[in-house]
């Protein structure tokens, strides 16, 4: 799993599973650096656009490392048609408004011992893992941050996502 880290951020952006009123803080992890790449930096940039060019500034103050789990994290899974047979909305995973995941989020945080939620890419469909800082130190191992402009599976990874950086 990737977990990606902006300068500038500090684990309080406005994400989907975010604390609404900012009591806690989350670590959002991915299956692979492409996932995390459309997730946490492209978004929805392109949408309606033929050319898919990232310019190097959108990435230079941006870093990634590796993460695994050190013991059995309990999470929440919201994949699949989870939502569904939860009786909660599909929205929480599915639409670009957050409002109702960090409502579910918070409320999860505050009434139960889970570590996360573990969910897929509205970008990609692939896994994805909203961490609470709870259980980052006791559960979590990542390997030392990596700048992403020198990282080597960079272009292959946006090549994946049909992006090219300029």
């Amino acid at each position: 799993m990737v977990a990606a880290q902006h300068a500038a951020r500090h684990g309080l952006w406005r994400a989907r599973f975010a604390s609404p009123t900012k009591a806690f803080r989350i670590l959002y992890i991915a299956e692979d650096l492409a996932t995390c790449l459309a997730e946490a930096i492209i978004r929805d940039r392109f949408e309606g656009k033929a050319f898919r060019e990232l310019a190097q500034s959108d990435i230079a103050d941006w870093g990634v490392c590796a993460v695994s789990a050190t013991r059995p994290l309990r999470l929440l899974t919201l994949r699949g048609d989870a939502c569904f047979k939860l009786g909660i909305s599909t929205d929480i995973v599915g639409a670009k408004r957050h409002d109702e995941a960090r409502a579910l989020s918070q409320a999860l945080y505050e009434t139960t011992d889970l570590d996360g939620i573990v969910y897929h890419s509205r970008l990609r469909k692939k896994t994805c893992m909203a961490i609470y800082d709870r259980a980052v130190t006791p559960g979590l191992s990542a390997q030392a941050v990596v700048q992403l402009e020198r990282l080597a599976a960079l272009v292959p990874a946006l090549k994946t996502l049909r992006t090219t950086l300029i």
